[in-house]
């Protein structure tokens, strides 16, 4: 595993949103997350309140579905999210290599607000567009802010890798809600995106309020990766109507 230069990750988190740590994973540790996404994907392992989202057919990001969960087996699901319930995946959440990094930026008792595997299968999935991790739409008294997103396949341009804006995040949420980015605000910014293609096994940071996004998946295999964010213990659920969420503690 390669030697991080604390300083130099936490400069370049604080200017750009983002900052790449480089192959932190071998594909022998790698293989056993992966098998184990599709294994929950086709439910062959079951994990009560684990949440699913499945891709839309027609592959447009407007037209997916919301609180249907597990439909079936499937490796055309786009999102599954607590995976904190899994022990491989929570082992990975809880790494010794990323407790410094976590470290960097937030002090005291941690948590995490999810643990979350973005699919995008063979079939080329659906665009994610602008959008901004937080505001009200996150529910919680404090805004996290850190990402650690891995990895588990190669992530290319051509299978829809991750693209920012950097520097976005310093002006804070383009709206008080959070979530997607109004198409009016995003327009004039399309040529400022800057793609992250990745190997599989390398982490990068991203700061929640940074603009990214990603596209389909034209590379004609599945393209997997796990973000985690991570967060004081001290944030609190503001929801009302449903009883609050209660946030999984860390390291």
């Amino acid at each position: 595993m390669p030697a991080l230069d604390l300083e130099e990750i936490a400069t370049s988190f604080a200017k750009d949103g983002f900052a790449r740590l480089g192959v932190l994973f071998s594909d022998a540790y790698l293989a056993p997350l992966r098998a184990r996404a599709d294994a929950l994907m086709l439910g062959e392992i079951v994990y009560p309140g684990l949440f699913f989202q499945h891709d839309s057919d027609s592959g447009r990001y407007e037209d997916l579905t919301h609180g249907e969960g597990f439909t079936g087996p499937s490796l055309d699901y786009r999102k599954l999210e607590k995976l904190e319930l899994d022990p491989l995946f929570r082992a990975h959440i809880e790494h010794t290599s990323l407790h410094p990094i976590v470290r960097l930026f937030i002090d005291g008792p941690l948590s995490i607000y999810r643990a979350v595997l973005f699919n995008k299968s063979a079939r080329g999935g659906s665009p994610l567009p602008w959008h901004q991790d937080g505001g009200r739409f996150w529910g919680v008294d404090r805004d996290p802010f850190l990402q650690i997103w891995t990895a588990l396949d190669p992530c290319g341009p051509e299978s829809g890798c991750l693209e920012v804006i950097p520097g976005s995040h310093v002006a804070g949420l383009a709206t008080p809600l959070g979530g997607l980015v109004p198409s009016a605000l995003a327009a004039p910014r399309e040529d400022d995106g800057v793609l992250l293609p990745a190997e599989a096994g390398e982490v990068i940071l991203v700061h929640n309020h940074v603009w990214h996004r990603a596209g389909v998946n034209r590379g004609g295999r599945a393209r997997r990766t796990f973000s985690v964010c991570y967060m004081s213990a001290h944030t609190h659920c503001l929801r009302r109507k449903r009883a609050p969420r209660e946030f999984v503690r860390v390291f």
